[in-house]
């Protein structure tokens, strides 16, 4: 009998990485494109580094981040009880800081896109803040944001490298399609693999296609 448990690690890691990463994105995407402040272009770069990062270095980074010696893994070990690293949390992460970037991209290019002057009638009107955000930026910048979330939960459907590294090679824990498909090749298995790809080939199909078509709706 196959043994679906890495699909399904596979789609909550995927959803809970592309949430994290769609409120993160989203936020940071909105403050860099109305924010004028020092450092912003740096802020911009180091946020776009997982993208050309290669994966055993973003997986690196992240090991000494959340290891039990950092601050951040002391930090979840002291509340959960439990290291974050090689755990499915750990996965999580892992997939949500490469995913982050095409977020912050897809949004920051659409919130620039909205007419300076629909921004300005809505201050005028007396718009604060949080209603400019919530109630005219957000709406008019919804399909490129839904852009982004596709990749980010494309990108975090099949990210290999850093979780393999953050998260380990556990079965029924830790094991991810991809790495499933790695462990499978690894060992000769190659029917096995082959019908996990096609698995997973089909399940990013479908998931495009039903964010492209709510996407147009939008």
């Amino acid at each position: 009998m196959a043994d679906w448990s890495p699909l399904w690690l596979s789609l909550r890691v995927a959803t809970l990485a592309t949430l994290a990463a769609a409120v993160g994105g989203i936020l940071i995407g909105y403050l860099l494109a109305e924010g004028r402040f020092a450092g912003r272009g740096a802020l911009e770069s180091l946020l776009t580094l997982p993208l050309i990062l290669p994966p055993t270095v973003l997986g690196y980074y992240l090991l000494v981040a959340l290891g039990r010696q950092s601050a951040l893994g002391a930090l979840f070990e002291c509340i959960t009880g439990v290291p974050l690293v090689f755990t499915w949390q750990g996965a999580v992460v892992a997939a949500t800081i490469p995913a982050l970037p095409y977020v912050i991209r897809t949004a920051r290019a659409s919130f620039e896109g909205i007419e300076s002057s629909v921004r300005e009638a809505a201050r005028i009107d007396g718009a604060s803040r949080l209603q400019l955000f919530w109630g005219i930026a957000l709406p008019l910048a919804r399909r490129g944001i839904t852009a982004g979330v596709t990749l980010a939960f494309a990108r975090a459907l099949g990210e290999f490298g850093a979780t393999l590294m953050v998260a380990g090679n556990i079965p029924g824990r830790t094991q991810t399609m991809p790495i499933a498909i790695y462990d499978a090749v690894s060992a000769g298995r190659w029917e096995a693999a082959t019908v996990m790809v096609l698995v997973l080939s089909a399940v990013a199909v479908v998931v495009l296609m039903i964010t492209g078509r709510l996407g147009a709706a939008a």
